[in-house]
């Protein structure tokens, strides 16, 4: 089949390169040159799990992407997968997604077939209904249900684990209004469907749309309760991860996202929250549990700060920090638990010293005066203190590298550093 995906970012790539491993014939469509070149060439303009190979194999030739969007009239279905941050009251920016929709509809213009146009975007419910079927209409001047179909398909792919996600998810979800696109869509997912066991999820569109916020803030509010929890357990020296392991053992609860530490970051699960949270006080709601799951999160890394302080005053002292990506595997330091502790020890005087294994370029765009080492080592040699913030394996390792600091105190906001003789140890939550 013929597929186009307009985007290329962590979820408009992924999706095409797997979609191209299952056979399709995939376009991207993006206006970043560099991108596009490097897509031709067969490098993936991210860096994700697994994504590099696929990209490899198929970039040029089943995996293609151009600037053109004359290139969607050659396809049968096109997914959008464009951008919709968040503005600073929460709601959902679509200027990024009307621009691709406009852009997209002029193109569709001279195909005489019926086209089907699949919102891949995280956007609230309505979005694709009251604002790209129209918006593609008027630019395609097609009729939406005849000629012109669109569906909702979110994602649930984590940044790190993108494309083992794609390739085995818990559910596959379908919002359609109209035979054609369920058709087509059940065509394009065929492949994945029949090798793996994944529930597919037939709804409404809106149904779709509100099934990816609630998917995110009910995993944003667990972490949030568990770090709450794990917070109690500290006052009472107790610990918290012991607790949660016999809370995973409860099947109403499950095992999974109760890790305690220093909270959520990430491209997803802030903006879709905050979202939902201004879309529900739109609609006359008040949202109070999702408002203190933020809360509870944007104080964690002030907790990291405090419990440092604890043990000495940063003010003109060397301080590593240990991680910079949001989590583990990905390059990505979008609304990093990274950057408010970078904050919070500039703002207390320290001599910031700062590493990751693949996030540090990202993060320079951020704080470009700090110092970034070369490996985690070179960061804790002569450091007063070290704060971990992203749980990379290669930190559970060090061990004799915390004998090179200058004073040993290891703020350990993952748990991934093990506690023994010789350093100051002291762990966010226990």
């Amino acid at each position: 089949m013929n597929v186009s995906i307009v985007g290329s970012g962590y979820v408009g790539t992924t999706v095409a390169a797997c979609l191209a491993d299952y056979g399709h014939e995939v376009t991207n469509v993006d206006i970043d040159e560099g991108v596009v070149a490097a897509i031709e060439s067969g490098e993936a303009p991210i860096h994700e799990p697994g994504l590099a190979d696929l990209v490899a194999e198929y970039g040029g030739e089943r995996l293609r992407a151009t600037t053109d969007y004359a290139a969607v009239r050659e396809t049968d279905v096109t997914f959008l997968a464009l951008p919709t941050p968040t503005g600073d009251d929460g709601r959902i920016d679509l200027g990024v997604l009307k621009a691709g929709v406009r852009s997209l509809g002029e193109a569709l213009a001279s195909k005489d077939d019926p086209h089907v146009v699949v919102v891949k975007s995280t956007v609230v419910p309505g979005t694709t209904e009251e604002t790209v079927a129209p918006l593609l209409a008027e630019a395609s001047g097609k009729t939406p249900g005849e000629d012109l179909h669109v569906a909702a398909n979110p994602e649930f792919l984590r940044e790190g684990s993108a494309v083992a996600d794609f390739r085995d998810p818990d559910k596959i979800v379908f919002g359609t209004d109209t035979d054609f696109a369920r058709d087509r869509l059940r065509e394009v997912f065929e492949p994945l469907l029949a090798d793996a066991d994944a529930a597919l999820v037939e709804t409404g569109i809106r149904e779709a749309e509100m099934m990816k916020y609630a998917n995110n803030a009910f995993l944003a509010s667990k972490v949030s309760l568990v770090n709450e929890l794990g917070n109690v357990c500290k006052e009472y020296g107790v610990d918290a991860y012991e607790v949660a392991d016999a809370l995973g053992l409860d099947d109403r609860i499950g095992a999974r996202f109760l890790r305690s530490g220093v909270g959520w970051g990430g491209s997803c699960f802030p903006k879709d929250v905050a979202a939902l949270i201004a879309a529900a006080r739109d609609a006359g709601y008040d949202p109070a549990m999702l408002e203190a799951a933020v809360e509870v999160n944007d104080e964690q890394p002030e907790r990291l700060l405090d419990l440092l302080e604890t043990h000495l005053d940063p003010a003109g002292k060397r301080v590593a920090v240990l991680g910079l990506a949001f989590k583990p595997g990905t390059d990505d330091v979008r609304n990093s638990r990274a950057i408010p502790v970078v904050e919070g020890l500039r703002e207390r005087g320290a001599e910031v010293v700062a590493y990751d294994p693949v996030a540090t370029e990202n993060m320079r765009e951020r704080f470009p005066d700090i110092e970034y080492a070369r490996s985690a080592a070179d960061a804790l040699d002569g450091a007063h203190g070290t704060l971990v913030v992203t749980d990379w394996d290669e930190f559970a390792a060090l061990d004799d590298a915390f004998d090179a600091m200058a004073d040993p105190v290891v703020v350990d906001g993952r748990r991934i550093v093990e506690r023994r003789e010789g350093i100051t140890y002291e762990g966010l939550t226990w």
